[in-house]
């Protein structure tokens, strides 16, 4: 496999979750360049290898990927391992024994039936670091229940935000709660990295779609608990920030942001609204009348085509923008320019190109540095024999952790 670079450079992930949240957590250490060792079920796999369409099949007509599966899990290794078989488990602790980091999404208690609690993964290697990932917590009086991620949106508030109309919840069109409880986990991991520094012990880290989904409220959060208003969806216009959202032109439509009252002067400068007209003068004004401000900007706008439109806008400095369907995005030269695809020669499919990590990494004199050289997602098992072939050779040429 290439050479692992990066921050966490040396840093040893042994991953059992499957899905997305866990895994997007260990894709985002590995892109950091952690060694992911990824341990699935033999003969199927984590449960994404199933969901689909779209599959992709070889040239030659070999079995199918799902892109679901290629989207998650970049840079890892892959080893199928039967908890329940006694050989398999001793290979588990053998990696459990040598790592700095175990993931797991398991429903709670599942760890523990399997004789693999926390406390004894701590008692194997007490410095390793856990990141544990449920739907809905630990505990509490929900805790055993199984996470999913439009139900977690739902239970989270998350839905009831958005869409047109409190009367049409609608999900995000990604998996958000479980992408989020993944890069709050990743966040939590290199918290407990560099807390280890200090201390030389592992800890555990938990988080959930819920606690996740709540953590991002964001302003939508103290409107309840300090102003107690409830929150409703409104669909594309920001609910504190008017004008903020999607309008319609003369063809098409764009996007505004007037974030502040200098910006509503330059805006209403540039297009003939009088700024000051009644219910229009402040942002709290505008909110309340949001309304009759759509129908004032459309009716101005609707002299506009999308383009010289969002040309204009640029000119008189008023953050705009249009909004691009996925294949737009990728062909972008601006996402071109982030490093936000890679390309990959995964083991069946050939040469792929995958949505890249969100981050770049510079040093003082502006140089870019410590950029991962990407892996293809495994197919199923492609490194069990060399896994079980490096801790053999560990167990021979270096003083083995005493077994227990």
């Amino acid at each position: 496999m290439p050479e692992p670079r990066g921050p966490l450079a040396g840093t040893l992930v042994v991953d059992l979750s499957r899905a997305l949240a866990g895994p997007h957590a260990t894709m985002m250490l590995g892109d950091l360049g952690a060694r992911v060792v990824k341990i699935e079920a033999p003969g199927t796999g984590d449960d994404t290898r199933g969901w689909g369409p779209p599959f992709v099949a070889p040239a030659d007509g070999g079995p199918t990927e799902s892109t679901y599966f290629l989207s998650a899990n970049r840079n890892k290794e892959s080893v199928t391992l039967d908890l329940k078989d006694d050989g398999d488990r001793a290979v588990l602790l053998d990696l459990v024994r040598r790592a700095d980091v175990l993931v797991e999404n398991f429903r709670t208690g599942v760890l523990d039936r399997l004789g693999l609690g926390f406390a004894r993964l701590h008692e194997i290697n007490p410095a390793l670091v856990i990141l544990s990932i449920t739907g809905f917590g630990h505990d509490g009086p929900e805790g055993g229940r199984a996470g999913y991620d439009q139900i977690a949106q739902g239970e989270a508030g998350l839905m009831s935000l958005t869409g047109p109309d409190p009367q049409a919840p609608q999900k995000s069109g990604v998996p958000i709660s479980d992408l989020l409880a993944g890069m709050y986990g990743a966040y939590g991991v290199v918290a407990a990295l560099y807390e280890r520094a200090t201390t030389g012990r592992g800890t555990v880290v938990r988080t959930s779609l819920l606690a996740a989904t709540v953590g991002v409220h964001a302003f939508q959060g103290t409107r309840w608990t300090v102003a107690e208003e409830v929150g409703r969806a409104q669909g594309n216009h920001h609910a504190s920030i008017a004008p903020y959202g999607l309008f319609r032109c003369a063809e098409g439509s764009v996007q505004i942001a007037v974030g502040s009252e200098s910006l509503w002067q330059a805006f209403c400068a540039a297009f003939g609204i009088d700024p000051l007209a009644p219910g229009f003068a402040t942002n709290a004004e505008r909110v309340m009348n949001r309304d009759a401000l759509i129908a004032r900007v459309e009716a101005v706008f609707a002299r506009w085509e999308a383009a010289a439109l969002l040309a204009r806008l640029r000119d008189v400095g008023i953050p705009a923008g249009k909004v691009r369907t996925i294949d737009e995005v990728y062909s972008w030269d601006q996402t071109l320019s982030q490093g936000l695809i890679v390309d990959v020669e995964h083991e069946s499919l050939g040469s792929l190109q995958l949505p890249g990590p969100p981050l770049r990494f510079f040093d003082t004199a502006g140089r870019e540095v410590t950029r991962t050289r990407h892996r293809a997602p495994p197919v199923l098992d492609a490194d069990g024999a060399a896994v079980r072939a490096w801790l053999a050779w560990e167990e021979e040429t270096h003083d083995a952790p005493t077994r227990r």
